[in-house]
């Protein structure tokens, strides 16, 4: 591979997933490319059935594409062992679903913890991180609630919240805003923003919702598992 491909964050090379079935072949993705510089916020859009959350889940190590190739620093993931894409997805990436899976019933403090646990961190460095990120996401004063207690929008921080205790370097979030109000959207796409902005995290965002556009540096347009056209935001 050449030099200049280590100058991008994330590079896709041609694409395809085909899901296969007894009954039906599902062609989700057909010879994607695309490449994500390292710090901007990309929004990919398209109708449902575009192909944006496998894109999503090849770049976070979900899923192996049928053919073609995905590099993230350089290193391309479909050379990587099961193990080795576990580790990648477990330290350097952070995912942010569509349907907020938090833990019924520990706290806002306890489910932001679990990452951290998982990753063998010491009881020390788990209550700092998670304090940190309390206040970053602003949500201090609902670390004792359960997730049952908290608004759609503060359900969504935590997760926000969840995603980064490791501190990925890459973001992918699918779908984030799915049944918030419009307070909540504009809070959970500037949220993602300043991640971008101000840490420097890549930003990958799967959403309907044209309101993307304003928080984002470019805009993947992609329709029946292809790639239309990539734009400035």
């Amino acid at each position: 591979m050449s030099n200049q491909s280590h100058e991008w964050k994330i590079e896709a090379q041609d694409l395809i997933k085909v899901y296969k079935t007894a009954a039906i072949e599902v062609v989700a993705l057909r010879g994607l490319s695309e490449k994500i510089v390292k710090g901007e916020m990309l929004a990919v859009m398209g109708p449902s059935g575009s192909g944006k959350t496998t894109f999503l889940n090849m770049i976070g190590g979900l899923d192996r594409p049928t053919a073609g190739r995905v590099f993230v620093d350089g290193r391309d993931l479909t050379r990587l062992t099961a193990e080795e894409l576990a580790l990648h997805r477990r330290t350097r990436i952070g995912f942010v679903f569509q349907i907020v899976n938090l833990v019924p019933g520990h706290t806002v403090r306890e489910n932001i913890e679990i990452p951290l646990i998982l990753a063998g961190k010491s009881r020390g460095e788990r209550t700092s991180r998670v304090s940190e990120l309390l206040d970053l996401l602003s949500i201090r004063h609902r670390s004792e609630h359960l997730p049952s207690q908290l608004s759609g929008g503060e359900q969504q921080k935590t997760t926000v919240a969840i995603a980064l205790a490791n501190d990925p370097e890459i973001v992918l979030a699918d779908e984030p805003t799915a049944d918030l109000d419009s307070e909540a959207v504009h809070m959970v796409f500037g949220l993602l923003r300043s991640l971008s902005r101000d840490l420097g995290k890549t930003i990958v965002v799967a959403a309907h919702d044209a309101r993307v556009r304003e928080y984002s540096d470019r805009v993947l347009e992609m329709r029946d598992g292809q790639k239309i056209e990539t734009t400035d935001a």
